[in-house]
């Protein structure tokens, strides 16, 4: 089943058109510490003027999983990728988390009919819209 994955999942991993693509035009610029791979195109530009750039995921491809530092590379924020300069994240940027809606660590805000408590009284200080007649 795998073989088949890798001719037509783009979403499990790389498929053979990204591989050959990759081989023809791409130039390997880093991996993170998820083992996403990161590339740069050889030769020429892309549409926007400057060289593509594009990342391959290791597993499945969720775009949250790429880490700020090559999230900025990726998107022409900054010049030099993450493994020519010497890059600290700052204290506001987190880890990487999946997405947890669904599950039972999905976040419940205050007054949710699934979480235990009561809804937080109203302050008063609400007024409803009332059309003008």
């Amino acid at each position: 089943m795998s073989f088949f994955k890798e001719i037509f999942a783009w979403w499990h991993g790389n498929t053979w058109g990204t591989r050959l693509t990759i081989w023809n035009q791409g130039r390997f610029v880093g991996e993170d510490d998820f083992g996403n791979r990161y590339y740069e195109q050889k030769k020429g530009v892309g549409p926007a003027g400057r060289p593509r750039r594009w990342v391959t995921y290791t597993d499945l491809a969720e775009a949250s999983k790429v880490p700020s530092d090559w999230h900025g590379w990726l998107h022409y924020t900054v010049d030099e990728p993450p493994t020519a300069e010497n890059y600290q994240a700052r204290p506001w940027q987190k880890p990487h988390r999946m997405n947890m809606t669904g599950t039972p660590e999905a976040y419940r805000p205050p007054g949710s009919i699934l979480t235990h408590g009561g809804r937080p009284k109203a302050t008063g200080d609400y007024e409803p819209w009332r059309p003008e007649s």
